[in-house]
């Protein structure tokens, strides 16, 4: 029961995570860009936007939602089920935010239905919330995820082409998001062991809240470099594959016994990949609502 709580939590956290990128978007584009050298006035301008002040409390929303999963079922189980939120983006910006969604992102919203049910299919069976790591494995994941989100947020500036720097700086915020969602994750076996007074003392709450910090800007900046779709979607899919990767190599989430399994558990990962590479197709489409806007 605490798994499929877990696994519904993450679905109904994909849902709203998504809202609030759509609101943030709008919002981050009715005001100055982001400067990073200015963070409290760039942080002041952002939030007089009602629609970017919006887009943050549904991300809080989000945020509780995410963090009720990781307290109930593995990491690995949860990111994948926020997987979905990559389909998610292409239905919601048709239906909800009059994108036109092509055939290229129906395809992709097949794969990564195809991929999410092999996944689920060939993952074994596991018992608890596993929230045990190694601190030598913790310590270096968390330092290369930083290091690689570091880089493309300074990728513009390392003269990276302009038309990308949306694209750069949403898979750096996802990067860093999947920094703060492996150190909540410890977080809730830490205060489950310890208490509140282990969660305020462990070092794991500092990392969380700086990766927040730097993901908050680099998303709030990219979504107003790039268009919607495809920052979203980049943004969603570098957080999903730091979250499966983090489940694996830092708590030991299994994967399968067999090697038939292994070929199709690295199948499935392959279709969501390929899929979440399919979705930010619509450019065009973007690019119109964005200048309506």
């Amino acid at each position: 029961m605490n798994l499929d709580l877990g696994i519904l939590l993450a679905l109904l956290c994909a849902f709203v995570a998504n809202l609030g990128f759509f609101f943030k978007y709008r919002g981050a584009n009715e005001v100055r860009k982001v400067q990073v050298l200015h963070p409290l006035r760039s942080t002041a301008a952002l939030y007089s936007s009602k629609w970017f002040t919006l887009g943050m409390l549904t991300a809080t929303a989000s945020w509780g939602l995410h963090v009720g999963a990781l307290a109930l079922a593995p990491m690995s189980v949860v990111q994948v089920a926020l997987a979905g939120g990559v389909v998610l983006i292409a239905v919601m910006a048709e239906r909800l935010f009059g994108f036109d969604v092509g055939r290229r992102q129906w395809l992709g919203l097949m794969l990564t239905a195809a991929g999410l049910v092999l996944l689920g299919l060939t993952l074994p069976s596991m018992h608890g919330a596993h929230s045990h790591f190694s601190v030598a494995a913790m310590i270096s994941f968390e330092a290369g995820l930083f290091g690689l989100g570091g880089l493309l947020i300074m990728g513009p500036r390392m003269g990276g082409p302009a038309e990308h720097h949306g694209m750069m700086l949403g898979a750096a915020a996802g990067i860093l998001f999947g920094v703060s969602d492996t150190a909540i994750k410890a977080l809730t076996g830490i205060t489950g062991a310890h208490g509140l007074l282990g969660l305020v003392l462990s070092p794991w709450l500092a990392v969380a809240v700086l990766a927040s910090i730097f993901a908050f800007f680099a998303s709030a900046r990219g979504l107003q470099d790039g268009d919607a779709v495809p920052v979203i979607a980049v943004t969603g899919t570098a957080a999903n594959i730091a979250g499966v990767a983090g489940g694996i190599l830092v708590f030991g989430d299994p994967m399968a016994g067999s090697p038939a399994g292994v070929v199709l558990e690295a199948l499935a990962f392959v279709l969501v990949i390929v899929a979440a590479a399919l979705m930010p197709a619509p450019l065009r489409a973007a690019s119109a609502a964005r200048a309506a806007a």
